[in-house]
């Protein structure tokens, strides 16, 4: 999956190179007892009018985010994907766009009791989502909303990552 996805940029065909290297020499890169680096899933996720996209406000980062999370030893990342939306925002009626990889992202998580900082070699997913079923956010969000993606690039002025997932939408919305 990775060596068939085609970067949109410099920075993620680095990106690539980098995950590709942990995959090929780390075999617990899906765990998270691998310290320094380890795999995650982010579901990008968006109405099927690719008019809005579902953020969480990170309760731990105290920012908002698109949803996913660690692998946990599941090196099926379009699964981790799925499951990390059902958890984190109770949606049910939710599809990957087409399984692909949507975007890839590299970025430092501090350290936090105990755990050192570390590197999320995050592997992106276009999601579907319906704006009408009701979220039951979880513990690990302060809030979660629908946001047009005009207001969506407001938040993230600052997190090329993000910015470069709206633009995207933009291109498959046009």
């Amino acid at each position: 999956m990775l060596t068939a996805y085609e970067p949109s940029s410099e920075i993620e065909k680095a990106f690539r190179e980098r995950m590709l290297f942990l995959l090929n020499n780390y075999p617990n890169c899906f765990e998270r007892s691998l310290l320094h680096a380890h795999f995650t899933a982010s579901a990008w996720l968006v109405n099927r009018e690719l008019t809005h996209c579902l953020l969480t406000h990170h309760a731990k980062l105290n920012r908002w985010l698109q949803l996913g999370g660690h692998a946990d030893g599941d090196s099926e990342l379009r699964r981790v994907c799925l499951k990390e939306v059902t958890e984190e925002s109770g949606l049910k009626d939710i599809c990957l766009a087409d399984g692909e990889i949507f975007d890839l992202d590299i970025h430092f998580i501090p350290e936090r009791k105990g755990i050192p900082g570390h590197d999320h070699y995050d592997v992106r997913f276009l999601v579907y989502g319906n704006m009408d079923e009701t979220i039951q956010i979880n513990h690990e969000s302060n809030s979660m909303k629908w946001v047009k993606l005009e207001e969506a690039k407001t938040y993230f002025l600052e997190n090329d990552s993000i910015s470069r997932m709206i633009s995207k939408t933009e291109k498959l919305r046009n």
